[in-house]
């Protein structure tokens, strides 16, 4: 079996790890300060080596591949959405320069596949969203976030192209299920927040710039995602979109907690006019490349992850 490599502890690489630790692959978690509770919660007593340091630190990194003798790497650490601008200077060098070292290490010591962890954000949807949004659609929405995940893209294309290494990049919708958000993700963040609410009973307030329409995609379809970009041979580096392809209301997503939860309450707090998806992402080609499509819809996803929230109290 091969090692791999995770940056980031946090819902998304442990949605693969889960499938990983099952067929008795070594999987190494890399992070500036790991949450050991969330952790026990989504792979139990599963042995799994965690190494507290940064993306920044390069011969950190180098160290860890080499000795635990990973052939791949999945990339998840780094900032989301506001939290790269706050401040930006760090922000950047998080995300950025955090992918390069990435990008380097994996050149260094010979690995043979990395796997890198995008987002719809980074495409520019100021200038219109006339049709779903392709693999192809122009990338750079103008914002920290956004144009940081560019960059970490553009980085590790042109490391692929003078090294060889295989490279599949994810741009993922909006990611749900029970995490820690301490990178960020608001929109993950304001549904976890939702759905405690109502199984406590109160009411959720959540700030009108986070009432957004989006597209969203479970855990769980996420983790079976990586498992086959991982795991799927390539002919050639690829870019796909994962997601459910649908962008769901938010009313529609506060109406739907609201029936499954009947304490719940919400409330818009005032605040910065929201930013919503018009158009949702194209995923076919993550159905031809992979052989993947998702299994939850987000009525399904939202009964699964309160059953989760439930079962931890």
């Amino acid at each position: 079996m091969g090692a791999t490599l995770i940056t980031g502890l946090g819902l998304v690489g442990t949605s693969y790890a889960q499938h990983a630790v099952k067929r008795g692959e070594t999987v190494v978690f890399y992070d500036v300060a790991p949450r050991k509770d969330f952790l026990a919660h989504k792979l139990g007593n599963a042995n799994v080596t965690v190494v507290q340091r940064d993306v920044r630190d390069l011969p950190s990194l180098i160290e860890t591949i080499q000795k635990h003798k990973c052939d791949t790497v999945i990339h998840t650490a780094g900032l989301i959405g506001g939290k790269v601008a706050n401040p930006i200077y760090s922000g950047l060098q998080i995300n950025v320069m955090g992918t390069i070292n990435v990008a380097e290490a994996v050149r260094l010591t010979g690995v043979k596949r990395l796997v890198q962890i995008s987002t719809f954000g980074i495409y520019d949807r100021r200038k219109g969203e006339p049709n779903p949004i392709d693999e192809d659609f122009r990338r750079g929405p103008g914002e920290a976030y956004g144009n940081s995940k560019v960059a970490k893209e553009l980085m590790v294309e042109a490391y692929q192209r003078m090294f060889g290494f295989e490279l599949i990049v994810l741009r993922l919708a909006n990611v749900y299920g029970v995490g820690h958000f301490a990178g960020g993700s608001g929109g993950g963040e304001m549904i976890q927040n939702m759905l405690q609410t109502g199984i406590k009973g109160g009411v959720a307030k959540i700030p009108q710039e986070s009432a957004r329409d989006f597209e969203y995609v479970y855990y769980k379809d996420l983790g079976r995602a990586l498992d086959k970009a991982v795991t799927t041979s390539l002919k050639e580096p690829v870019t796909l979109n994962i997601g459910t392809g649908v962008v769901i209301k938010f009313d529609d997503l506060v109406g739907l907690a609201e029936k499954l939860l009947p304490k719940l309450q919400v409330e818009i707090i005032p605040g910065t006019k929201p930013r919503s998806a018009k158009q949702p992402m194209v995923i076919e080609k993550a159905k031809q490349v992979l052989g993947w499509s998702p299994d939850f819809d987000i009525e399904a996803g939202f009964k699964d992850y309160i059953e989760e929230l439930k079962a931890l109290g």
